[in-house]
């Protein structure tokens, strides 16, 4: 990680500068693959999961016998874990609920707000060297609170054409029954377009890597809805001089090995952590795994010393990270500055991790800085809101003066004309 201390304003924008990708050739590929799936359906899916999964796929919808297999071979401590957060997750979603409340704006005119849940959903759930099985979690239980008449839910498999045991227990215990075995672009045509197998969706929710995203991306302007756009994950920490540079590090990391384009960046008021974060990271990334990829991703990472708190939350809200770390002695003050942040995790005992699996708020979030103008996903994501309104024929004498006015002044005499019939009429209805 480069170090950059006490940096000009004018070189925040390049600072702050996520990697960036030239999609122009990944848009034409992306783009021939989704029209193969809109025009074969299965046999374009089934060709496609053979090319990029290696696997032979029969049947693309996982049967009850296997539903039944994965929750006799997972083992225990992770169903009660996985229990565990999908208790503390519907907590946190269905307090989200809201109750319609009539308005009247005045006398005789009535409005009010009516969430109704979107009918078709299609749930995303990457596969590869991670199988996400927590999303199922974050995705599947708003969608079940909300109310969504059909969910559907798309993740690839192995070269034996089986999906990881926890994916399939964790479906089951939302109470998403219908799961197909298929991953990358194809899946996103398939529940974009529909196929013989697949259901066609009217929104498409889930993270994946840059063709998942490129993917959602087009199909999005095809007139299919997504969750969000979103890029490679990403974590802000900002810390002074009482966090303890162990966790710091612990923190950075755990985002480092989501992939090598992922981003992390440390802004710190204190020089003198600087160093025991880095020693940190060092000794810490030696032990991971995936340390390989960790490793490229903080080639793209950044520490940033400024002179204080104030300065350091202009730049993490011109940032607009994806999860934003406080680890300040005043962190519930600071949080008051938060303007542009997916999710925000405050004080030394309050890992990025808790969110991503079981504290109960939602893992999927804005990133890229999207975060500016995007919330992460919650109930609304899978509402509409429908406005209702009702006019006495008193509310309509007490507005409609007001309505013809601005109709004409817009030269919209139709309109004007709507109201005007209406005040003529004397005999009440």
């Amino acid at each position: 990680m480069l170090v950059f201390e006490y940096p000009e304003r004018a070189q925040w924008p390049a600072l702050l500068q996520r990697p960036v990708l030239d999609t122009t050739a990944l848009e034409t590929s992306v783009g021939n693959i989704l029209a193969a799936v809109k025009q074969e359906g299965d046999a374009a899916v089934r060709r496609y999961a053979q090319q990029f999964d290696k696997v032979q796929l029969d049947a693309l919808e996982v049967t009850p016998a296997e539903f039944a297999h994965a929750t006799s071979i997972l083992d225990a401590a992770l169903k009660k874990a996985i229990l565990q957060a999908k208790h503390n997750i519907e907590v946190f979603h269905k307090a989200q609920q809201e109750q319609s409340r009539i308005i009247e704006t005045m006398p005789g005119v009535q409005c009010w707000r009516k969430p109704v849940a979107i009918e078709k959903v299609g749930l995303y759930i990457p596969g590869g060297s991670a199988p996400l099985f927590s999303t199922i979690l974050m995705l599947g239980i708003p969608a079940m609170i909300a109310g969504c008449k059909e969910i559907i839910l798309c993740t690839p498999s192995n070269a034996a054409g089986e999906v990881h045991p926890a994916v399939l227990f964790a479906a089951q215990e939302v109470g998403v029954e219908r799961v197909f075995k298929i991953g990358g672009v194809q899946a996103i045509g398939a529940m974009a377009y529909g196929t013989e197998s697949v259901p066609h969706v009217h929104k498409i929710f889930g993270p994946g890597n840059q063709y998942v995203t490129c993917a959602k991306q087009l199909v999005n302007k095809s007139g299919v809805a997504i969750d969000m756009p979103a890029g490679p994950s990403e974590v802000a920490v900002l810390a002074d001089e009482t966090c303890v540079p162990a966790f710091v590090a612990a923190d950075l990391l755990s985002q480092a090995e989501h992939g090598p384009d992922s981003q992390v960046l440390l802004v710190t008021t204190a020089p003198d952590i600087i160093k025991s974060v880095q020693q940190e990271v060092a000794e810490q990334l030696a032990q991971l795994p995936r340390k390989d990829i960790a490793a490229l991703a903080l080639d793209n990472s950044r520490i940033i010393l400024v002179k204080d708190t104030a300065e350091a939350m202009e730049l993490l809200n011109a940032y607009a990270p994806e999860h934003l770390i406080v680890a300040c002695k005043d962190d519930i003050a600071i949080a008051d500055a938060v303007v542009n942040a997916g999710s925000v995790f405050l004080g030394n005992y309050s890992p990025e991790s808790a969110g991503d699996y079981a504290s109960g708020t939602n893992h999927t979030l804005p990133t890229n800085g999207y975060a500016t103008a995007y919330s992460g996903v919650s109930l609304d994501s899978f509402v509409k809101k429908i406005t209702f309104q009702r006019l006495t024929q008193e509310g309509l004498q007490h507005i409609g003066a007001t309505i013809e006015t601005m109709a004409a002044a817009e030269g919209l005499d139709a309109h004007k004309n709507a109201v005007t019939v209406r005040l003529k009429q004397k005999t009440q209805l």
